[in-house]
């Protein structure tokens, strides 16, 4: 007969098998309910556009809702922040980008997540170049004659963006230390409102993602004086590039990409992956995006692994750039 001590630890060992079961099974039959996609800025915004038009498709692919869930403040780092501390069940996402994921750690020195430590990369989503605006009646009329305006009024000046360590705030950080100019700074809950600020003039400039930014150039609401990509951009072709328009030193590309919690199971990783991938090959996903003007990346480059070399890089990359700022 078993005595009480040995059924007990039978019943014990039972259990603990029936748990290491149980959670591969509940990964695999993933996802069973809605997921929330937090995205770290105002509705409106790129980030937001981007993550709604991808997500739309997803959800499809995926056979559950997927909500947007917009948390504002401190550059994205508030947001990000949540997502880091969220279960790590595939249930709560984050669309990062190049602020929330690299730039907020040069510029928050107790930053109270690390993009690489804390964050399962899913899927990079799409490029977007970074233009340089202004209000549609700021005296310079071309990118020169904007410098040396800058550069002769740097303190009466202002610039827009979207909180510090933002894609707005970031790319503006480099473009002024570029000019060697340090404007007042004006910031905002995210690039939606800061744009609204700027097509209102109550803003002389800012640094923005295309994607905020095509249909307000488009309807002559405010000016744009150059793209900061090698190439021109399809969706504004009238609009030069850097170096054509007098200052190649400067080029400038963010990017938005899904991101999971710390310890999310990798076929929850895979399974995501996957439907992003998927929805980044869809003809009317494809569309939107291109008329935003934004850049689809190549199937090799969407990946996890991929996303977490892309994050690394550029951690590298705007850490001199904005440890100065700070």
């Amino acid at each position: 007969m078993m005595s009480v001590r040995s059924l007990a630890g039978a019943c014990l060992a039972t259990v603990a098998s029936l748990c290491v079961v149980a959670a591969p099974v509940s990964a695999q039959n993933y996802p069973t309910r809605t997921i929330t996609m937090i995205v770290p800025f105002a509705a409106g915004g790129p980030t937001d556009v981007i993550s709604r038009i991808v997500t739309a498709n997803m959800a499809q692919t995926l056979g559950q809702s997927i909500v947007i869930e917009n948390v504002v403040g401190a550059g994205g780092t508030t947001a990000t922040t949540r997502a880091a501390r969220a279960a790590n069940d595939g249930y709560t996402l984050i669309t990062g980008h190049m602020g929330t994921h690299a730039a907020s750690v040069p510029l928050y020195p107790k930053l109270a997540y690390h993009p690489e430590k804390d964050f399962e990369p899913v899927a990079l989503l799409a490029g977007t170049p970074i233009l340089i605006l202004a209000r549609k009646d700021f005296p310079p009329k071309d990118l020169k004659e904007f410098v040396a305006y800058v550069k002769a009024n740097a303190e009466k000046v202002n610039a827009a963006h979207a909180g510090v360590g933002s894609v707005s705030h970031a790319s503006c950080e480099l473009l002024n230390s570029i000019l060697d100019v340090k404007p007042v700074g004006v910031p905002f809950n995210g690039t939606g409102p800061a744009m609204n600020a700027l097509v209102a003039g109550q803003v002389d400039y800012m640094c923005d993602q295309i994607v905020n930014a095509v249909p307000q150039i488009n309807a002559g609401t405010i000016k744009a004086y150059a793209i900061a990509t090698p190439e021109r951009n399809p969706s504004l072709p009238d609009v030069p590039t850097t170096a054509e328009a007098g200052l190649p030193a400067y080029q400038a590309q963010a990017w938005n990409a899904i991101f999971a919690p710390k310890g999310t199971p990798p076929s929850v990783i895979a399974t995501l992956s996957a439907a992003a991938t998927k929805a980044l090959d869809d003809e009317a996903v494809r569309k939107r995006l291109l008329e935003l003007g934004s850049v689809i990346p190549a199937p090799a480059n969407r990946t996890p692994e991929a996303l977490a070399t892309l994050v690394r890089s550029e951690i590298a990359k705007w850490t001199p750039v904005l440890k100065p700022a700070t």
